[in-house]
């Protein structure tokens, strides 16, 4: 699709450029999601699970179209991705979890580990793997962000895998490519 310049934000530079949009295009028909959630702060968790699955059904993909995993914690949530991404049923996994910091370090080996490890199953895969992981100091900076004064993350990361859902639909397969010099 190609953009003038005011519909790419007004720069000159990129008028001719071929755009790929991660927005605006029907979700296909047919799409499966899966949201792997972690139990543990599981108050908190739900809200991102609730915020997530209205904005999945509120784009068009069906509700017996979304698969819920439920895992003992933020920890397990790129085992449980991984699994769900290798099936090859689903169009992207949506990863749902609440890490508070304690009076320890543990959180942040938990943040760490979760973090790497979703970013890893979405590039081994080829997959949307939307990172809904909480990371916070306290519950009231948790509570704020699963459905309260600071939105809700569950929704984000919705937006986020329904985006590049529509990204990677337009972005042509890899193939050999020959370069010119």
């Amino acid at each position: 699709m190609r953009l003038d310049a005011e519909a790419a934000g007004g720069s000159e530079i990129v008028r001719g450029c071929l755009v790929h949009p991660a927005s605006g295009a029907q979700i296909p028909v047919g799409t499966r999601v899966a949201v792997a959630v972690s139990r543990y702060n599981e108050g908190l968790t739900g809200r991102l699970l609730e915020g997530a699955v209205a904005t999945l059904v509120a784009a068009g993909v069906a509700a017996d179209r979304i698969e819920i995993a439920w895992v003992p914690g933020a920890f397990e949530l790129p085992l449980a991705a991984d699994r769900l991404a290798s099936s090859g049923r689903f169009a992207a996994v949506i990863c749902l979890g609440v890490v508070i910091r304690g009076e320890t370090s543990h959180d942040r080996h938990i943040n760490t580990a979760v973090a790497t490890g979703i970013e890893a199953v979405s590039r081994h895969h080829g997959l949307p793997v939307s990172f809904g992981v909480l990371t916070c100091e306290t519950v009231a900076q948790a509570d704020a962000r699963a459905g309260g004064a600071v939105g809700n993350k569950g929704e984000e990361a919705a937006h986020a895998a329904l985006a590049m859902i529509r990204l990677l639909t337009s972005l042509p397969m890899a193939e050999a490519v020959e370069v010119e010099r």
